[in-house]
């Protein structure tokens, strides 16, 4: 039978019968050509109702609380679920409410977070929903990431880092540039963790779920022997004597302390705490050129975003690094000291 437009005062309104519901609803428009489009909308909605059965009414929260429970990432979807409520349908989470909920989250954020943080965790809801026949499938636009340089740091500004850095974002320097953790992954270290006679690191909580062991060169060893490690429990703890307190997005637990040394040392807000990573991998790549061992060490599961750290340097680097102090080479017996003295540009910050 369809739907028919009839008008009330000055609004549009339509009533019929589709798929066997009858409809009777107003439009809130008082344009006729805009009512007739949504009228054939509401149409729309109705068949797409009665051919999905009880499916059309399945929510994102329900839809998304499936997931979680079968084991899906949970990290990011908590603020989406706040934003969408718990009545918002699957089927209407097309781009468009993508978008806007991209748009309130996280209004200044660049494309690549968006990305990661808003679109990733959706498309995957959806797509856990469409393999089980609960909603059509559907592909989310992503945001176009400019493929520019992402930021490093030279031997020389990791230098001026360190050396602007107070004792305890000394030590954890060292260890994010010695080892390429994230902020998150360090900070959840217990002491049992550290083998410092090994120079080596056991990651027991990592961002993909697979622990891994992580090596450290003499450097990041110096640091850690010359720090006040506490007995027992986590490793590294806040001013206060307190662990801290672990936030997705890891990063801001040092924020504070990290951004005044890099002030200090002269360096650009580009510089944030996961630069060291990049960092890392990129002194690693120039010292081993070995992708198995960069993605073992860095707990990347494909060779792409592995590569994607390591970012293009000077053929000097290897050299350069080695005149720092930093000593990545895989070939090296890390658990024998080298006879060598302690660079003289590193007595002045007591490594």
């Amino acid at each position: 039978m369809g739907l028919t437009l009839y008008q009330r005062g000055d609004i549009w309104h339509v009533r019929g019968t589709v798929a066997g519901q009858r409809i009777r609803q107003s439009t809130g428009v008082g344009h006729k050509g805009q009512a007739d489009a949504i009228r054939m909308r509401i149409e729309g909605e109705a068949l797409e109702r009665h051919s999905l059965g009880r499916n059309a009414s399945l929510t994102f929260a329900q839809a998304a609380l499936t997931y979680m429970e079968s084991g899906g990432e949970v990290r990011f979807l908590a603020p989406i679920l706040a934003y969408f409520g718990p009545a918002k349908r699957l089927v209407d989470v097309d781009n468009d409410a993508v978008n806007r909920c991209a748009a309130k989250l996280y209004p200044d954020a660049a494309p690549a977070t968006i990305n990661r943080q808003v679109i990733t965790p959706i498309g995957a809801v959806i797509n856990m929903a469409a393999d089980d026949g609960l909603c059509p499938p559907r592909r989310l636009k992503r945001r176009k990431v400019p493929q520019g340089r992402t930021r490093w740091l030279t031997p020389a500004e990791a230098e001026a880092l360190i050396g602007a850095a107070d004792a305890r974002l000394r030590v954890l320097l060292h260890l994010l540039l010695g080892t390429g953790m994230r902020t998150g992954e360090m900070l959840k270290l217990d002491v049992a963790d550290l083998d410092l006679e090994a120079r080596e690191a056991f990651v027991a909580e990592t961002k993909n779920n697979r622990a891994r062991r992580v090596l450290f060169p003499l450097r990041s060893k110096r640091a850690l022997a010359a720090y006040s490690l506490p007995e027992l429990g986590r490793a590294f703890r806040t001013p206060k004597g307190k662990p801290y307190v672990i936030r997705e997005n890891g990063g801001g637990q040092i924020a504070d302390a990290f951004n005044k040394a890099r002030d200090a040392a002269k360096l650009d807000a580009s510089v944030t705490p996961h630069v060291c990573r990049h960092t890392w991998a990129t002194w690693f790549w120039a010292h081993n050129k070995d992708l198995v061992a960069l993605m073992a060490h860095g707990g990347w599961e494909t060779p792409k975003v592995a590569l994607d750290y390591t970012k293009l340097a000077p053929a000097s680097l290897a050299r350069d690094l080695m005149d720092h102090g930093w000593d990545l080479r895989l070939d090296t017996k890390l658990t024998q000291e080298p006879a060598e003295a302690v660079p003289n540009q590193l007595k002045a910050i007591n490594i």
